[in-house]
C-alpha cells in the first residue's frame, strides 16, 4: 500500500524569518511573493521592521497537491524582540537570514536560540546582499555560517546564496522552500482546537477582523468560540486565507476570523480562542527549563517574562530545590503567573530577564493544572516520573494522583489538550486490564482508590454498628462522612446494594442480610428493572408498560423506580412515567460533548439520536436543565 496515500494532506506550512536587523528579511519576502510586509507607517518612514508582517506564496507539491507557503516576517532590532516572540510562537520552519556583508550578529545568535527553544526543528539558511560583496567574502561567510549552524537544527538544511535586489538565487529559494514544504509532516490529529490571535483590526462594513495561526483542530464558519482568559463568547461570522474565502479552517493554517459579539479593542496579544468549555486558562504551570549558556544562573524567585505563541506574562520562578538553576542540564520548576495564559503539556516558551532585557532559556511546560495543595517533595517526585513516561502512563499518573476523587474525562482532556477521541486509544488498555475504572459521568478512577473508597464507606458503616439494620443512615449524611465525590460514592453504593451488604431505601441505607429472602426479592426485581432499561436506551419503554411485563402493580412499580431514582440508576424524563437509564444518558452526553460549540435543532437531535419527538423533545429539555445544551430560539447550542 501506498504509504503517502495514507498520510493526511497538509496544504498550508508556516515559515517565520529570523535574523538581525537590515539583514534583508522583508526584501526577501518582497521578492518571493510581490507583498511589502512593512505594513505600518512608522516602517517606512525608519525603513526597519517594528510589527509582524505576513504574506503568502502559493505552490504545488510533487503530488500536484496546492500548498500555501504562508510567512510571518519578524522584526530584527533588539528593542521589538517582543513583537518577534509573538510571531515566532507559532511556525512551523524557520528561514534564518544573514548579510554577505556582516555575517553572524548579536541578534543572529538570539533568534536562533528562540526558534531551538520554541523546539522548531525544519528550516533553511538564506545568505542575501551577496552583490554587495566580493566572490572571497562570499566563500568566506558561508562558512562561518556554517561553523556557526554547528550541531543546531539548521546544521544539515539547505543554505541558499541570493541577492534580493538583483534578484538571483530567488528561484533556487522557492525551490527550497517547497522541499521544506513537502517534507512537512501534517498536523497533530486529536488536539483542542486552539487559536491565538496576533492582530486584531476593523474591517469596514465586516467589523471586528483576527488573524493568526490555527495551531490545533478546525475552525468552521459559524461556530460558537470562547475568548481566554475571559470566557468571552464571539461566534465565527466567516474565515479568510490570505484573502480566500473558507468555509473551515486547518490546524496550521493562517486565517482571518470575522468575528461577531466582540470589538477589536478588546483582542489583543496573549489570548486564546478555544471551543466553550474545553481549555481554561492558568496562572500556574509546572515546567522543565534549560538556562542558556553565558547567562547568570536563575535564583529562586526570580522575576521573568514568560512568552509562549502570543502571550508575554511575568512570572515568578519557583525552583523545586533552592540552588540556582545553571545554563546546561535541565531543572523542573514551578511558573506563577501575574496573568493567567492557555497553556497545555508540552506547550514550548522562552525565558527573558527583564532588565537589562535578553532572552536567558526556555523550556516545555509538563503540567498546567499542577494540584495546589501537594507537598513540594511529593509534587517534585510525581514530576520526575512524569515528564518522560508514556502517554498511556502519563494518562495514569494524573488520574493516580485525584486520588478517591477521581478524573473526568473533560478534565483529563482540558490537562492533556488531547480532544475524547484522542483519549480513547491511550485508555482503552488501562480500563481493559482494570488499572482505571471508568465510573458514571465520565469519571476515571484508579482500582486502588476504588477500593480505598470502598474501605472508607465499610468502616463507617461498620461504625453505625447493628442500629444501621434498624434505624439506617442518611445517604447524604454517609456522603458526607466519607467526603468522597458523589460519582465515587455512587460507585460503591452500587458495589455494595449489588452484593448485599446494604439496602437501600429512598435516603436511608440499611444493612443487608443476604439470606433475607423478600430483601433478596426486591432486589432480584431492581436488578430486572435495571436491565430492562439499561437494554432499551434512549428508546425506553413507559414504566407502566414494565409493570405489565413484569406482573407488577402500578404502585409496586412506583416504589422500585423511586429507589432506581435515588440510586441514580434511572433518570426521569418530565414524566410520571417517562424514564431513561443513567448509561444512556451519559453515552449521549458525551457524544453531545464532542460537538461543543455546534448548534443542533429537534430535526437534527432526532437525526443523531434515531429517537422520535415523543423522546426526543425530554431528553433536549434534560439536557438543558444539565446545561450541556442553551436554547436560543429554535436552535440548541452545545456548550
Amino acid at each position: 500500500m501506498d504509504s503517502s496515500a495514507e498520510r493526511p494532506h497538509r496544504n498550508s506550512i508556516v515559515v517565520g524569518t529570523a535574523g538581525h536587523i537590515d539583514h534583508g528579511k522583508t526584501a526577501l519576502v518582497r521578492a518571493l511573493t510581490g507583498v511589502d510586509t512593512d505594513r505600518l507607517p512608522e516602517e517606512k518612514r525608519r525603513g526597519i521592521t517594528i510589527d509582524l508582517g505576513f504574506a503568502s506564496l502559493q505552490a504545488k507539491l510533487t503530488d500536484g497537491q496546492p500548498m500555501t507557503i504562508s510567512f510571518v516576517d519578524v522584526p530584527g532590532h533588539a528593542l521589538f524582540i517582543r513583537n518577534m516572540l509573538a510571531g515566532t510562537g507559532c511556525i512551523d520552519a524557520v528561514m534564518l537570514v544573514i548579510a554577505a556583508d556582516e555575517g553572524v550578529k548579536p541578534q543572529t545568535q538570539e533568534h536562533l536560540d528562540i526558534c531551538r527553544l520554541l523546539g522548531v526543528q525544519r528550516g533553511l539558511t538564506v545568505v542575501t546582499k551577496a552583490d554587495a560583496v566580493s566572490p572571497d567574502r562570499l566563500e568566506q561567510v558561508c562558512h562561518e555560517i556554517e561553523s556557526f549552524l554547528g550541531d543546531s537544527f539548521l546544521s544539515q538544511a539547505k543554505l541558499v546564496v541570493v541577492s534580493a535586489y538583483a534578484s538571483t538565487g530567488i528561484d533556487e529559494l522557492r525551490d527550497a522552500l517547497l522541499d521544506l514544504a513537502n517534507a512537512a509532516p501534517a498536523p497533530a490529529r486529536g488536539k483542542l482546537l486552539r487559536f491565538p490571535p496576533d492582530r486584531a483590526f476593523v474591517v469596514k462594513g465586516s467589523g471586528t477582523v483576527v488573524t493568526g495561526t490555527l495551531i490545533a483542530g478546525e475552525i468552521t464558519a459559524g461556530q460558537t468560540l470562547s475568548l481566554e482568559p475571559g470566557d468571552r463568547a464571539v461566534r465565527v461570522r466567516e474565515i479568510q486565507t490570505h484573502n480566500r474565502r473558507l468555509q473551515q479552517g486547518d490546524a496550521g493554517s493562517r486565517v482571518a476570523l470575522n468575528l461577531a459579539g466582540i470589538d477589536a479593542t478588546e483582542v489583543y496579544r496573549g489570548q486564546t480562542l478555544v471551543l466553550p468549555g474545553s481549555i481554561s486558562a492558568t496562572e500556574t504551570i509546572d515546567a522543565e527549563i534549560t538556562i542558556l549558556p553565558g547567562c547568570s544562573g536563575l535564583k529562586h524567585r526570580t522575576s521573568v517574562h514568560v512568552h509562549a505563541f502570543t502571550a508575554d506574562i511575568l512570572g515568578t520562578i519557583f525552583l523545586y530545590g533552592y540552588d540556582a538553576a545553571e545554563p546546561g542540564p535541565a531543572r523542573i520548576v514551578r511558573i506563577r503567573l501575574q496573568k493567567p495564559m492557555v497553556l497545555v503539556s508540552d506547550d514550548r516558551f522562552v525565558l527573558r530577564q527583564p532588565s537589562p532585557a535578553m532572552t536567558i532559556g526556555g523550556g516545555r511546560v509538563l503540567d498546567a493544572h499542577p494540584l495546589p495543595k501537594l507537598r513540594r517533595a511529593e509534587a517534585l517526585q510525581w514530576l520526575i516520573k512524569f515528564k518522560d513516561a508514556p502517554l498511556e502512563e502519563k494518562l495514569y499518573a494524573r488520574i493516580a494522583r485525584r486520588d478517591v476523587d477521581g478524573l473526568t474525562l473533560q478534565q483529563l482532556s482540558r490537562e492533556t489538550g488531547l480532544t475524547f477521541e484522542a483519549l480513547e486509544t491511550p485508555l482503552h488498555p488501562l480500563i481493559q486490564s482494570r488499572r482505571v475504572l471508568r465510573l458514571s459521568a465520565g469519571v476515571l478512577l484508579v482500582s486502588t482508590a476504588q477500593q480505598a473508597a470502598r474501605e472508607t464507606v465499610d468502616a463507617l458503616l461498620q461504625a453505625k454498628g447493628k442500629d444501621l439494620a434498624t434505624k439506617g443512615w442518611k445517604r447524604s449524611e454517609l456522603r458526607s462522612r466519607t467526603r468522597l465525590s458523589p460519582e465515587v460514592f455512587d460507585s460503591v453504593m452500587k458495589e455494595l446494594s449489588g452484593e448485599n451488604r446494604v439496602k437501600i431505601s429512598g435516603e436511608l441505607v440499611f444493612s443487608q442480610n443476604p439470606h433475607s429472602s423478600p430483601e433478596n426479592a426486591d432486589r432480584k426485581r431492581l436488578s430486572t428493572i435495571d436491565s430492562i432499561y439499561e437494554v432499551a436506551g434512549l428508546a425506553a419503554p413507559l414504566s407502566t408498560e414494565v409493570a405489565d411485563r413484569l406482573s407488577l402493580t402500578h404502585a409496586e412499580m412506583r416504589q422500585l423506580v423511586t429507589i432506581l431514582q435515588r440510586e441514580r440508576v434511572l433518570i426521569r424524563m418530565g414524566s410520571d412515567t417517562l424514564y431513561v437509564h443513567r448509561s444512556a444518558i451519559e453515552r449521549l452526553r458525551i457524544e453531545l460533548q464532542e460537538m461543543r460549540g455546534q448548534s443542533l435543532d429537534v430535526a437534527r437531535f432526532k437525526e443523531l439520536t434515531g429517537l422520535s419527538r415523543k423522546y426526543a423533545i425530554p431528553l433536549l429539555e434534560y439536557f438543558e436543565r444539565e446545561r450541556v445544551l442553551r436554547r436560543l430560539g429554535d436552535q440548541r447550542l452545545i456548550l
